[in-house]
């Protein structure tokens, strides 16, 4: 049965890997030519995803069973190291309060936690196990080419990088909970699968339209 929740997890990590082409600000980074506004953006937009996943998995992790619940809660308190780490990085960006405070997030940005929230209120938590461990792994792989380009390129100090050095590094034991999430929710049954890689391609389409925002805001509506 592990076998076969481990065999799950990496097959739908495969099948929902982003296309290449799908993430157009992430390349910009990794040839240091993202300017620093994009940067400060970047971190100010995670300033309100990161409470919010958090919260949503926090929600998950009440609705869920024992295995589900275990991952849901790994989840949400790597998000508040996440959101510890991240104030580095915003101070680098030259975000200051003054400035976060004044800051209107983006709608193209904010639709991802928009729909982790919406899968915390309706969705069957093993689903969102599957859907979300795929994402994650997507996720990470941007990270780690940030963390690496924000040094070589925009001489970042190691305490500006954490943010993305803690999302990039290996996380065996979230695997394990994760395949114990899994292998629970197929002995009972409760694991659609073609619902959870509905869920997950769904996840990876806002995650692009998160990149592609940031890499091209829509200007702002003037009144009057």
């Amino acid at each position: 049965m592990t076998r076969t929740a481990r065999e799950l997890l990496e097959t739908t990590t495969r099948e929902l890997a982003p296309d290449p082409g799908s993430n157009p600000l992430v390349p910009l980074i990794t040839r240091g030519e993202a300017d620093r506004s994009t940067l400060a953006a970047l971190a100010l937009e995670q300033r309100w995803v990161i409470p919010a996943d958090r919260r949503a998995f926090l929600h998950l992790a009440e609705r869920a069973g024992p295995e589900p619940a275990a991952y849901f809660t790994a989840l949400a308190e790597g998000e508040a190291l996440a959101a510890e780490h991240l104030e580095a990085f915003a101070a680098a960006c030259g975000v200051d309060e003054a400035r976060a405070d004044a800051y209107d997030p983006l709608p193209g940005c904010q639709s991802y936690p928009a729909y982790v929230a919406w899968l915390a209120l309706n969705a069957e938590p093993a689903d969102v196990v599957l859907a979300v461990s795929a994402n994650f792994s997507a996720w990470g792989g941007y990270c780690s080419a940030i963390a690496k380009a924000l040094r070589t390129h925009y001489a970042f100090t190691d305490e500006a990088c954490a943010f993305f050095d803690f999302f990039a590094a290996p996380a065996p034991a979230l695997d394990r909970t994760a395949t114990a999430a899994v292998e629970e929710a197929l002995g009972a049954g409760r694991l659609d699968e073609d619902r959870a890689r509905r869920y997950g391609r769904l996840l990876q389409s806002y995650e692009a339209l998160f990149w592609a925002t940031l890499c091209h805001p829509a200007q702002p509506v003037r009144r009057g």
